[in-house]
C-alpha cells in the first residue's frame, strides 16, 4: 500500500533541510508527501500570522498581545489559549484588505524557497523521486477564529483573508510545478466550531456551520490545477496540551469533512482524522457516515495515549468501518519538547535522544502495526 504515511505539518527543526534530511529520508518511503516542517514562524501555526499579518496592519487594532517571558522580553509565542493576540477590525472599516497579493502571508516565499531546497535533495535520492512537496495552509476560520472574538468583525474580515490565500495559492502553482505540488487545508478551528454545534445544537446546526465554514475552500477551490494535490486535516488542537479538548467521537470531524469535500469541486486526495487514546467502537463509528468520494483517509493515531496494545486496538475498531488507510500522528510537532520520553512507546525507562528520533522511530512501527492489521 503506497504513502501509509502522512505528516501533517510542523516538525522542530530549524531549516527545511534539516527537516528532508532527517524525517523525509528515513520514512520517504512510506510517504506520499513531504511537508518542509513548517520552519520559522509557521512552528507556531496561526499565531505567525497573527504576528506579521494581523498586528500592525493599519485597519486591525491589536487588543492583546502575547504576555513577555519571565525576563520581561517581548513574546509573539503565546503560552496557552488564554495568552493568544487578539484584534478588533477598527471602526468605520467596512472591508479589510492585504495588500502584495501572492506574497502578503508569507506562504508563497516558505513554499517556493523550501520547494527549491526538496527538489535539490530529490536529485541527490534523499527523498524518493515519486513524493510530492507538501504545503500546508489554515482555511479561513482557522487563520481568524481564536483571534477576532467579535463575530461581527468575521464579515469585515473573512473576505480579505480569503482573497489573501488565494492570491497565495495562485503563485505558488505558477512557480512550482503543479505536479510536484501537494496542499493541505487546516482545519483545526473549523473542527472546534463544529464539533461545538454538534453538541450544543445536534446535527443540523453543525451540518449548517460546516458548509458556511468550507465557503472559502470554494472560492479557493478553482485556483488549485487538478494536477496538484488537495487534502484536508482535521485537528483538535494543541496550544495548551495536546490534546486541547476530546470530543465523544469523529461525528464532527466527519460533518467538517464532508462539507470541505463538497465545496471543493474538485477530486479530494486525502483525509485526516485525528484519534484520541480509545478504541471503542462509538468513537470511531461515524466513520460510516464519511463522504471520502475516493480520498485517501489518515487516522492521526500515532500519539503517546495508547496503552501497551493501544494502536493496534485502535486499528482493528477503525477498520469495522474503513476499508483501507494510512496513518499519522493526531497533529503537527511544532510545540513538542525537544525530549518528549516517548510517542507511542519508549525503549523501557530510558527516552529517546530527541524528539526527531522519537518521530521516525514511532512512525516506522506504526507501519509495522498497519501492515499487519491491514494484512
Amino acid at each position: 500500500m503506497a504513502g501509509e504515511l502522512l505528516l501533517v505539518g510542523s516538525i522542530p527543526l530549524d531549516t527545511a533541510e534539516q527537516v528532508f534530511r532527517r524525517v523525509g529520508g528515513p520514512l520517504g518511503p512510506w510517504l506520499g508527501y513531504m511537508p518542509d516542517g513548517e520552519i520559522g514562524e509557521r512552528r507556531y501555526w496561526i499565531d505567525g500570522i497573527a504576528y506579521r499579518v494581523f498586528n500592525g496592519h493599519p485597519e486591525i487594532e491589536t487588543l492583546r498581545h502575547p504576555a513577555p517571558d519571565a525576563n520581561g522580553i517581548e513574546n509573539w509565542r503565546p503560552l496557552g489559549m488564554h495568552d493568544q493576540f487578539q484584534f478588533r477590525v477598527k471602526p468605520g472599516v467596512a472591508q479589510v484588505r492585504f495588500g502584495d497579493p501572492g506574497w502578503r502571508l508569507g506562504y508563497t516565499k516558505d513554499a517556493v524557497s523550501s520547494h527549491f531546497v526538496f527538489r535539490q535533495l530529490q536529485k541527490e535520492g534523499v527523498i524518493p523521486a515519486g513524493v510530492r512537496f507538501q504545503v500546508c495552509l489554515p482555511l479561513t476560520y482557522s487563520a481568524i477564529g481564536l483571534f477576532f472574538p467579535d463575530p461581527a468583525d468575521h464579515p469585515k474580515i473573512v473576505p480579505g483573508v480569503t482573497a489573501a490565500f488565494r492570491a497565495e495559492v495562485t503563485k505558488m502553482v505558477e512557480l512550482i510545478p503543479p505536479a510536484e505540488l501537494a496542499i493541505q487545508w487546516d482545519l483545526a478551528v473549523e473542527n472546534r466550531l463544529v464539533d461545538t454545534a454538534l453538541a450544543q445544537e445536534g446535527q443540523a446546526a453543525a451540518e449548517a456551520l460546516a458548509a458556511r465554514l468550507a465557503a472559502p475552500a470554494a472560492e479557493i477551490a478553482s485556483h488549485i490545477p487538478q494536477t496538484v494535490a488537495l487534502g484536508y486535516h482535521g485537528c483538535f488542537g494543541t496550544l495548551s496540551g495536546w490534546p486541547s479538548r476530546q470530543p465523544p467521537s469523529l461525528a464532527g470531524t466527519v460533518i467538517m469533512l464532508n462539507a470541505m469535500i463538497a465545496a471543493a469541486g474538485r477530486r479530494v486526495d486525502f483525509l485526516h482524522f485525528p484519534t484520541l487514546g480509545t478504541a471503542d467502537d462509538g468513537f470511531f463509528a461515524p466513520l460510516a457516515q464519511l463522504k471520502s468520494d475516493g480520498a485517501k483517509v489518515y487516522l492521526g493515531a500515532i500519539h503517546h495515549m495508547h496503552d501497551t496494545d493501544g494502536l493496534r486496538r485502535q486499528l482493528e475498531t477503525a477498520r469495522r468501518h474503513l476499508g483501507e488507510f494510512g496513518l499519522g500522528a493526531p497533529c503537527g510537532f511544532g510545540r513538542a519538547p525537544e525530549r518528549p520520553g516517548r510517542l507511542l512507546s519508549a525503549d523501557g525507562d530510558k527516552p529517546p535522544p530527541d524528539i526527531i528520533d522519537t518521530i521516525v522511530r514511532d512512525h516506522v512501527r506504526a507501519v509495522d502495526v498497519l501492515h499487519e492489521v491491514l494484512r
